[in-house]
């Protein structure tokens, strides 16, 4: 299995906040904790990980982070996380994701009934294109188990991407953006340019939860909300910190700060009496 390292509690940013709910972070360093600690070790003895980085209880499931360095002389910054769910029953265990550079992002709510989730964002490689993605956990009632929100292809929303399609100019705009009525939602702008091809084509699309089932949502947004979402992800005045990319390309620029021309003086100077004289000509 290799070396099982255990880090404090402080290793995580979104410690400092205060969880929300039912849920706790584990405390590596408290007897009070060590029942759960020794739990999850034995529940993650049969897969791949070299230390346990986190670990986030709420009611009977275990939301799990793990590191797997391939060598003992590998750098640290060349780690790979994994993400798990763990029963706190019977020792059933889920792989949720796997990437690299995980961040913790907040406590984020996407349904105003709802409980607040963390979020994270994370890269899929350390030395490649790297794309970027964004997800949350929230515990699922009827599984007993966490699970992450918006997956396709076992991955979250790719936010921004270092490998654009051959032959187009590609800009990408995220933000988590916080709604007036108490919740937050994700939003994405991919804009390609095909240059003189064909006209530039704009996809935004934002993600948050079904009112009604409660369910993850991935819906585009509809033409006449075109200009205000564009406008509001550029701005990004109502994004949660942290949670922001793509406001510095030129795209977003030329939205928020449109470029001013300067137009031709069509008015005569002020000394102008109408008077004229041609070349050669007697006053």
């Amino acid at each position: 299995m290799g070396i099982v390292v255990f880090l404090l509690a402080a290793a995580s940013p979104l410690r400092a906040q205060q969880a929300p709910g039912a849920f706790r972070w584990i405390d590596f360093h408290s007897p009070t904790d060590q029942d759960v600690v020794v739990w999850v070790t034995r529940s993650l003895e049969a897969e791949k990980w070299t230390a346990i980085r986190e670990i986030g209880v709420e009611y009977d499931a275990a939301l799990v982070v793990t590191t797997l360095r391939a060598t003992p002389q590998a750098p640290a910054n060349a780690d790979t996380f994994a993400v798990w769910s763990v029963s706190l029953t019977n020792h059933a265990v889920t792989a949720l994701l796997k990437g690299v550079n995980l961040r913790w992002s907040g406590w984020l709510r996407f349904a105003a009934s709802a409980p607040q989730e963390p979020g994270i964002l994370y890269d899929n490689c350390a030395e490649c294109a790297v794309t970027t993605y964004f997800t949350s956990f929230h515990y699922d009632v009827t599984q007993h188990a966490w699970t992450p929100r918006w997956l396709s292809g076992g991955q979250g929303i790719a936010v921004r991407s270092a490998n654009p399609p051959a032959g187009v100019m590609w800009a990408q705009v995220f933000a988590v953006l916080a709604d007036d009525n108490g919740r937050e939602f994700v939003a994405t702008w991919n804009h390609i340019d095909y240059g003189k091809l064909k006209p530039a084509e704009d996809y935004i699309y934002q993600y948050d939860l079904d009112p009604w089932t409660g369910l993850d949502r991935i819906q585009p947004v509809n033409e006449k909300q075109t200009n205000a979402m564009k406008l509001r992800l550029c701005s990004a005045q109502d994004a949660l910190r942290g949670l922001a990319l793509g406001q510095d390309t030129p795209l977003c620029q030329e939205l928020v700060k449109p470029r001013v021309e300067r137009r031709p003086v069509t008015t005569p100077p002020a000394d102008n009496r109408g008077q004229s004289r041609p070349p050669g000509s007697r006053r």
